[in-house]
This record gives C-alpha cells, structure tokens and sequence, in this order.
C-alpha cells in the first residue's frame, strides 16, 4: 500500500485490502475494491467498503467505471482517506486513482497517471486506460464536480 495524497488516499492491491491493522494504521475509513476476480475482504463494520468489478479490457457495463470514478472523487471531496485496490495493483487501481486525481486536483489525466505509477510497477491495460480518459472529460463537462 502506497500513499499517494498525503493522509487522504492509497493505492494498494488484493493482500492490502485484507491487511486490516496496516489499514487502519493509516487512518484508511473506506476500500474501493475494483478486483472483479478475488474475493470480498472481511472487513470491520467501520469501514466504508465499495466493491466495482472492473476487467482491464472492454468493459462489460459502460455504468461501472464512471461510477467508481465518481465515487472516489465524492471520498476525496469530503475527506474521507480512501485505499482504491485492484488484484495485483498495477493496473485498475493505479488508472482509477490518477482519473479521480485529475478531476479532484485538476490536470491532465496523462500526466496524473505518469506521476501515480512513477518509480512503481505498473502494467495499465490500454484499453481501460483510454475508456477512463474518456469517463474524465466527460465529468469535467458536469458541474456538479
């Protein structure tokens, strides 16, 4: 689990949504979980836990990245420390946080990615990562965000 806005958001991957203590740790209050192929984490009843089964490719509901999208950005809004988590980290989870970042902080969505994955392994699948660019400059057209 890495912190990637000071005390206020992580990404990590499966074994760091199961690591309870390291989370709590840290002050994480919710888990935005986008692993569709592991099992839901036993976590405590404190905990806000959003679960958005996201694939690295096509995705299967055109609902689901947008929504998680919305929802972190909705966390980050309110303060709430947040750890997004896929299954390995290196994918879903690192293209999810630098969206979220570039609609909370502002930016361009590329170069959030660039400085979330940065000294990090990572593997961003092309296809999520152009939907998700897609899903940002769709919400920056909102103006409730």
């Amino acid at each position: 689990m890495r912190e990637i806005l000071p005390s206020k958001l992580w990404l990590g991957n499966a074994a760091d949504a199961r690591d309870v203590e390291g989370m709590m740790k840290v002050g994480v209050e919710a888990v935005i979980d986008l692993a569709i192929e592991q099992l839901m984490p036993t976590l405590p009843r404190s905990l806000v836990y959003c679960r958005f089964p996201i694939m690295d490719g096509q995705q299967s509901s055109p609902s689901v990245l947008p929504a998680a999208i919305e929802m972190l950005v909705s966390l980050l809004n309110k303060g709430v420390s947040t750890l997004v988590c896929c299954s390995a980290g290196m994918s879903r989870s690192p293209a999810i946080v630098a969206g979220a970042v570039a609609i909370f902080q502002g930016g361009d969505p590329d170069t959030r990615l660039r400085e979330v994955v940065m000294g990090h392994p990572h593997d961003v699948s092309p296809q999520l990562w152009q939907d998700i660019r897609c899903v940002c400059a769709e919400m920056r057209g909102k103006k409730h965000l």
